[in-house]
């Protein structure tokens, strides 16, 4: 009976330091920032599946849907299914999918820009921010007066 008491206190312990843990401000915010980084994620995807990839379909003059570009290395053995990288996938096909590699370097090349164009941005607002806060430097003629009156109150 005192083995229950002993391991119920010690759970009482760890939950409790598990607790503190948990509301500490650094954790609260790396788990916004991972939520916040996945939402980010899925819009990069969208720009590059929704406007990148047609703009450069459009410009290159066809169809160039690159997350369907692959090279099949092996196929299953009797598979007579439509030669699509999700249907060889789901076969068990061993395929070198190129195409959605090139599309996963395109979203992070995208990704990185805009994560440097967003820091960059903050960056000025600081500066920004800084200048505004400081008070501007006393002017010469100012220091010289105060100069004179504190040497004439001695």
């Amino acid at each position: 009976m005192i083995q229950g008491k002993e391991i119920l206190k010690e759970s009482r312990g760890i939950f409790k330091e598990f607790r503190e843990f948990a509301v500490r401000g650094n954790v609260v915010d790396l788990a916004i920032g991972v939520i916040v980084g996945a939402a980010f994620g899925k819009i990069v995807d969208s720009l590059v599946k929704d406007i990148v990839m047609p703009v450069v379909n459009f410009l290159v003059g066809g169809s160039m849907d690159f997350s369907n570009k692959f090279l099949v290395l092996s196929r299953p053995a009797g598979y007579v299914g439509p030669e699509t990288y999700a249907d060889l996938t789901k076969a068990g096909a061993t395929i070198f999918a190129w195409g959605n590699f090139l599309t996963i370097v395109i979203n992070f090349i995208l990704l990185a820009f805009v994560i440097f164009w967003m820091v960059k941005a903050i960056n000025t607002a600081r500066k920004k921010m800084d200048l505004e806060a400081a008070p501007p430097p006393v002017p010469e003629n100012v220091l010289l007066l105060r100069e004179i009156r504190d040497s004439l109150k001695k």
